[in-house]
């Protein structure tokens, strides 16, 4: 037995003119019954007539083509007045005559081009439906008969044409909800490789740098050209790590670095002849979100400066794991660093006060009044109010 979701699910890929063929042929059955006699849709007071073989032809128009009501609502509301028209010169009073009610409002939702067109000759055929029946045919019906049918046709199309601007307007929201996402995807990535190949690719060009004057130390050199090796290699597997986040299969729990990778990124940099104190105190919380991982970048973000502006100059980096909050300060002494730190705290720098922003925290970044640099940062570990 077929449960409801999946008939529901059989049902949605069908094409959508077999999907709305039902309700026209509920409406032709409907015109056989006698339970709706009397409920007949009709303009001018006209005597009724038998049924026959151009009744047939009538209502087959009036509802055969509301299959079309979606995929071509132009063509459907051609065919349904036209079987709508035919029946009422004809005098053919049928309930089918409502599927011209179905049609306006499907026309109005779904027609995209010529719509002042439609209505242009939909007025002028109603108007020459109404001298032929009252001038031709000598219906009795009063001109506020014939005024109040325009007027419910009226509504019967604006009642699509406030659906279509509905459908159009969250379809405009959707494509700038989506339009923002992929913007905000590219700020994050573009963000993520500006940390890890200008914090990689600085400490490179500083031990490379140095290793041209250990050319007398053999030793020293074979040390130094060792740790650019190294620092090439973590700049591979970290780039790795974020090509694997790209990847849609990816899952979240490799997003936030360990901890132990604060260390590694210390050692680096002492390697790379930068002086470099590391205090963490606390522990870290079992759920941090993206807490540790901004913590991360803001200490990788202020070793780099470090690096590039005040080599040589020593660090200070303290990180501290709260309940609620991690602090990040790094301080770098020297008056060197402030004007440095100045000159490169753009993209870097202005990406981590966001990305702490966004966290609901708190974040400065400038000189301190002994002619160093500081960088301090307090990130929430939950999910801002």
């Amino acid at each position: 037995m077929i449960s409801h979701r999946r008939f529901l699910e059989l049902w949605h890929r069908l094409d959508v003119t077999v999907r709305d063929l039902p309700l026209g042929l509920l409406l032709l059955v409907a015109s056989f019954l006698p339970m709706f006699e009397g409920q007949e849709t009709q303009v001018g007071d006209l005597p009724p007539s038998p049924f026959d073989a151009v009744a047939a032809v009538a209502l087959a128009l009036m509802c055969l083509p509301l299959a079309l009501r979606r995929r071509w609502p132009a063509a459907s509301l051609f065919l349904v007045s036209l079987g709508f028209v035919i029946a009422e010169l004809g005098s053919y009073h049928l309930v089918a005559g409502t599927g011209l009610t179905i049609a306006l409002i499907s026309a109005g939702a779904h027609l995209d081009h010529h719509r002042r067109l439609a209505i242009v000759l939909l007025t002028v055929a109603y108007v020459a439906l109404a001298f032929v029946l009252v001038r031709v045919l000598g219906a009795p019906e009063p001109p506020d008969g014939f005024v109040l049918f325009y007027l419910l046709a009226v509504v019967a199309w604006g009642i699509g044409a406030w659906l279509r601007s509905t459908r159009v307007a969250e379809a405009e929201r959707r494509r700038r909800v989506a339009e923002e996402t992929r913007t905000a995807e590219r700020t994050r990535i573009a963000r993520e490789l500006h940390d890890v190949v200008t914090h990689h690719v600085t400490a490179m060009v500083v031990q490379a740098e140095a290793a041209r004057y250990l050319t007398a130390a053999p030793d020293r050199l074979d040390q130094a050209l060792t740790s650019v090796t190294d620092t090439g290699r973590r700049a591979t597997t970290d780039l790795r790590h974020l090509l694997d986040l790209l990847n849609p299969d990816h899952g979240t729990e490799a997003r936030t670095p360990a901890v132990g990778r604060l260390l590694t990124l210390v050692e680096q940099t002492r390697q790379a002849g930068q002086p470099v104190e590391f205090t963490e105190e606390g522990a870290p919380a079992e759920s941090t979100g993206s807490a540790d991982l901004v913590a991360y970048r803001i200490v990788q973000e202020a070793l780099t400066n470090a690096l590039k502006y005040a080599h040589g100059s020593r660090t200070r980096v303290r990180v501290c794991h709260g309940a609620k909050e991690v602090t990040v300060e790094v301080t770098v002494e020297g008056s060197g660093s402030r004007a440095g730190f100045s000159e490169g705290s753009g993209r870097g720098l202005a990406g981590l006060r966001e990305r702490v922003d966004v966290l609901g925290g708190d974040f400065s970044a400038g000189p301190d009044a002994d002619g160093g640099f500081v960088v301090r940062a307090r990130i929430p570990t939950g999910s801002p109010s």
